[in-house]
């Protein structure tokens, strides 16, 4: 049976990275079914009292996820590649960290040509023209799991958790192996949450 899974994500964050590149390798040994998401940790977080550190990185990230959900509703066939893009920039790439409207937009067009999309979708990085879309996607992931959360939301088979977050990706069976482990809880109606003190911070390569 094909496992269905919904990932929302946010270009931005680390542990959503490492959670992504997981699911990338259960798809090489599992049967399943991925539907990327946009949420945005921007969105999450508006409104709030924040460190100006932390505030200065919310306001970069509204641009490349104004631009992850231009994408899912006019091209959803490429989020997938595009947030590999993007991400392996961010991530890897040591381009994330970003502070201030407008930080990512180099990233976001280097992205962009790299996946074969106009360059038109980058114009709505620093406008709210698709601010009311954006938050549409946001508010499904909250909707499925609750707002004490952050990134990644994920689904499997229709029940949502925050997470896995995990710092190290798993390959080959090993991956598989956490998914089946991850789907066995989601099976169970009445499991809402384990949770410990993280010990290091996301391993990335």
């Amino acid at each position: 049976m094909t496992e269905q899974v919904t990932f929302w994500f946010d270009v931005a964050c680390p542990f959503c990275w490492q959670t992504s590149r997981w699911m990338k390798e259960v798809q090489k040994v599992r049967d399943i079914d991925v539907e990327w998401v946009p949420m945005s940790l921007a969105v999450l977080n508006d409104g709030r009292d924040l460190p100006a550190d932390y505030a200065a990185a919310m306001e970069a990230n509204w641009g490349p996820a104004r631009v992850f959900a231009k994408v899912k509703e006019e091209r959803p066939d490429q989020v997938d590649a595009l947030y590999t893009a993007m991400g392996t920039l961010v991530h890897p790439g040591g381009e994330g960290h970003k502070q201030g409207y407008g930080a990512y937009d180099e990233i976001i067009a280097k992205a962009l040509a790299e996946v074969g999309l106009p360059e038109h979708f980058a114009e709505v990085a620093n406008t709210t023209e698709c601010d009311d879309l954006l938050r549409g996607f946001h508010a499904k992931a909250i909707e499925a799991v609750g707002d004490d959360v952050g990134t990644p939301v994920v689904a499997l088979n229709g029940t949502a958790f925050f997470g896995p977050v995990i710092t190290r990706v798993p390959e080959g069976e090993e991956a598989g192996e956490l998914f089946d482990h991850a789907v066995g809880l989601a099976s169970y109606p009445y499991f809402f949450e384990l949770k410990r003190t993280r010990t290091e911070d996301p391993q990335v390569r």
